[in-house]
């Protein structure tokens, strides 16, 4: 697996650790923590473009997820304050997997973690996998280009690919983005929250664990070829999902909540995907943003971000990238 010191990449880890699976982890650790990886795995540091760690990683494997990539953050403003970079590690990073599954002649399926924002300003909401794409970012144009990689290799070279969209997804680990943002700026002060963005964007929020589900269900029953869109199926504007994590977090009196409304380049207004193949073959999202949220609070990985964090400003943002 690439990526699998990350977020999502260690929650999937720890599943396949679970039921049984031999785990192999590249990542370089860029975004991702060693406090993520799972002790049961076997950890080779080093980035997804350096071709012979790609390779000894790849040896004797039956399926690749590869989640690694130069992420979607407020900070990189969707890869615009570094477009070489990100186009560098995702797509290059990409074309490199693929070449080393065929050097090294491997029957083995690739699951391709891409992203929602390969769909750019969506036509329609929720958006479907045949609707257009038009990413309006280099973050979204590298993960557009890795998907067309895969499929062209899996046209050309009989590399078994499968392409995962994946939608907002939040839960413990995730250090930043929107939810956890929200959450830390109103534990370290109360009354008062300044938001990025508008009360009326809406995104369509994953829980970590039904993510994982769905990957999994990509590799073992996923058709070849095909793209899955992955949300939670449960959209919510900004504004609603300010008042419930105050509400989870028991916070007594009046917050003074300010929105910006302004954003950051390639940030999309309204963003909800239609998950109906991905349930075709088995997925159905479990945890609702209520219960996802409780979770979260209830965790040690929040009780250490806590006493980790220190206490200067934070603007939260009003949307994932």
């Amino acid at each position: 697996m690439t990526g699998g010191a990350g977020f999502i990449g260690s929650h999937l880890v720890d599943r396949l650790v679970r039921e049984g699976a031999n785990v192999t982890v590249l990542d370089d650790l860029s975004t991702g923590s060693r406090s993520n990886l799972n002790p049961a795995v076997a950890f080779q540091h080093a980035s997804i473009t350096d071709t012979q760690a790609v390779r000894d990683s790849l040896r004797s494997v039956s399926v690749v997820f590869h989640l690694a990539a130069d992420a979607t953050t407020r900070e990189s403003s969707m890869g615009w304050q570094t477009p070489v970079h990100t186009l560098e590690c995702n797509i290059m990073g990409t074309l490199n997997i693929l070449q080393s599954i065929v050097k090294l002649g491997l029957k083995t399926r690739v699951v391709f973690a891409s992203s929602a924002a390969v769909y750019g300003e969506p036509i329609r909401t929720p958006v479907a996998e045949d609707d257009p794409t038009n990413p309006v970012s280099p973050y979204g144009i590298s993960k557009l280009a890795g998907e067309k990689l895969a499929f062209a290799y899996l046209k050309e070279y009989e590399v078994d690919s499968v392409v995962v969209r994946i939608f907002n997804t939040y839960g413990p680990r995730q250090a930043r983005y929107v939810i956890s943002e929200l959450m830390k700026k109103l534990q370290k002060d109360n009354n008062r929250l300044q938001v990025l963005g508008s009360p009326d964007t809406i995104r369509d929020y994953c829980y970590v664990s039904d993510m994982v589900d769905a990957l999994i269900l990509a590799a073992t029953n996923g058709a070849a070829g095909r793209i899955y869109n992955v949300s939670g199926e449960s959209p919510i504007d900004m504004a609603h999902l300010v008042d419930l994590i105050i509400m989870q977090l028991g916070i007594k009196g009046n917050v003074e909540i300010q929105f910006t409304e302004h954003s950051w380049k390639g940030d999309i207004k309204k963003m909800t995907g239609d998950i109906t193949r991905i349930k075709e073959i088995g997925f159905q999202p479990t945890i609702s943003i209520t219960e996802g949220l409780r979770q979260m609070l209830a965790s040690s990985w929040w009780r250490s971000m806590l006493q980790e964090e220190p206490r200067d400003s934070v603007v939260a943002s009003s949307t994932d990238p």
